[in-house]
């Protein structure tokens, strides 16, 4: 079972809910690209990292290495949802792999891929809209509109980009998948 980023509900309001995201880590990596294509040429590099691309690090104060595998790639097990921001520039997405729970800015492996960054995402209030349909920016788009204009009318001060969340792997029925918009908002 693949693990889910955690949150906890704060409250139910018309058209979605309001969540507590706890701090935590994201691979990730910048792509100029249209909406539909940039998580498909993040995901190689971005899949890589995750499976041994990358060097492990040794915790500070911890002695040196003494066999030839310290210090060498660390498999990371995939987790949910991947997430797509948009970037600074028009046509330029922020794609993200959050990792573990039990990953920290210490212990996480350093990308070989210097396209590949590892961040931290600090904790956030923010509203999520739930649905299931197809990976289209039109899709996005419509959702992101509405829970704009719900968080608006429920008297939330929205406080950054919104973020694309998908929850399924691409040959999952379009029907059945489940994605996700999410807008952090003022506490």
């Amino acid at each position: 079972m693949t693990e889910q980023q955690p949150y906890r509900v704060v409250s139910r309001h018309p058209g979605f809910e309001l969540r507590r995201y706890p701090a935590h880590l994201v691979a990730e990596m910048q792509v100029q690209a249209s909406f539909t294509r940039a998580p498909i040429e993040a995901f190689r590099p971005l899949a890589a990292y995750l499976g041994g691309a990358n060097r492990a690090r040794h915790p500070v104060g911890a002695p040196e290495p003494t066999t030839s595998a310290a210090g060498g790639p660390q498999k990371i097990a995939m987790t949910v949802p991947v997430v797509q921001v948009e970037g600074e520039r028009p046509g330029a997405y922020l794609i993200q792999f959050v990792l573990p729970a039990a990953c920290t800015a210490a212990t996480a492996p350093e990308p070989v891929d210097a396209r590949v960054r590892i961040r931290e995402v600090a904790a956030q209030l923010a509203a999520a809209m739930r649905f299931s349909g197809r990976w289209t920016e039109k899709t996005f788009g419509q959702r992101a509109t509405m829970l704009g204009r719900s968080v608006t009318a429920a008297g939330l001060q929205p406080t950054g980009a919104v973020r694309y969340a998908r929850f399924d792997l691409p040959w999952k029925p379009w029907f059945l998948r489940r994605n996700e918009v999410v807008l952090p908002v003022a506490e």
